[in-house]
């Protein structure tokens, strides 16, 4: 029933507390499906990752779908979150489809393999039950560490406990603070320009941040992944601000 007055006051009206309701109700479908998309996927593109173009998705559906087709909202948004994740996967993969998907039947092979040993597999065996060369299979691996090596990915605990790549404790001490730099200049017009150039979801941390107030612990509870997970996401979206703020006052 409190669906039903959601959508209702949503369809009627756009009401903004009707549509976070309804993103809350449907954050399931995006953790289900950020599961079974990550299943296949490297480890540097994170599962948490995915829930959030994933909820992107589930906005852009919410913001797209036309009622008066009478088609069910749930399989539309189905295919728009799964697209939204995969247009990400796609956008971060730069390694060529067909090595991609040679990565992925070594990745299986091995796996097969140790499960029916009990023990790890040489790469001759992995060659010769992939039905490649032994320099193949290895120039295979080595393009597969580069993948990971510039991913940054590496992963150490936070204060909290939760997990927080290197890469987010490094601060650039020779870039500015946004905030500074705006409040200096008397120009808040040009902080509203630059967060309005950043993507939906950095947008969505910051609003609710700085506008609505919430606690990191807050936020993580409404895109359902760790406090942690929120402090990274987070800082990412006050690089690129602090970026794009520098690059449009030195324009």
């Amino acid at each position: 029933m409190l669906m039903e007055q959601a959508w209702e006051k949503f369809i009627a009206t756009r009401d903004p507390s009707a549509r976070h309701q309804l993103i809350l109700h449907h954050l399931p479908l995006v953790k289900h499906l950020a599961g079974r998309v990550a299943v296949k996927l490297p480890a540097f593109i994170q599962k948490e990752d995915l829930e959030g173009y994933g909820v992107i998705g589930l906005m852009e559906a919410l913001d797209k779908f036309d009622h008066s087709m009478g088609n069910n909202f749930d399989s539309y948004a189905y295919h728009r979150i799964r697209g939204a994740m995969l247009d990400e996967v796609r956008r971060q993969n730069w390694l060529p489809r067909t090595a991609w998907q040679k990565l992925q039947l070594y990745k299986n092979t091995r796996e097969r393999l140790e499960g029916e040993l009990g023990q790890a597999v040489s790469d001759e065996r992995l060659a010769k039950e992939m039905g490649i060369k032994l320099d193949e299979l290895h120039q295979l691996v080595f393009d597969a560490n580069k993948m990971y090596l510039t991913s940054l990915d590496e992963e150490v605990s936070g204060n909290d406990g939760g997990l927080t790549r290197k890469l987010d404790l490094v601060e650039d001490i020779n870039s500015p603070d946004p905030l500074s730099i705006v409040e200096e200049k008397e120009n808040r017009r040009l902080l509203v320009e630059a967060v309005s150039m950043l993507g939906e979801r950095d947008q969505l941390i910051l609003s609710l941040y700085y506008s609505d107030g919430l606690t990191l612990k807050e936020i993580g509870q409404i895109l359902e992944v760790s406090e942690s997970r929120v402090c990274q996401l987070h800082s990412q979206a006050m690089k690129k601000l602090r970026r794009t703020v520098t690059e449009m006052l030195m324009s």
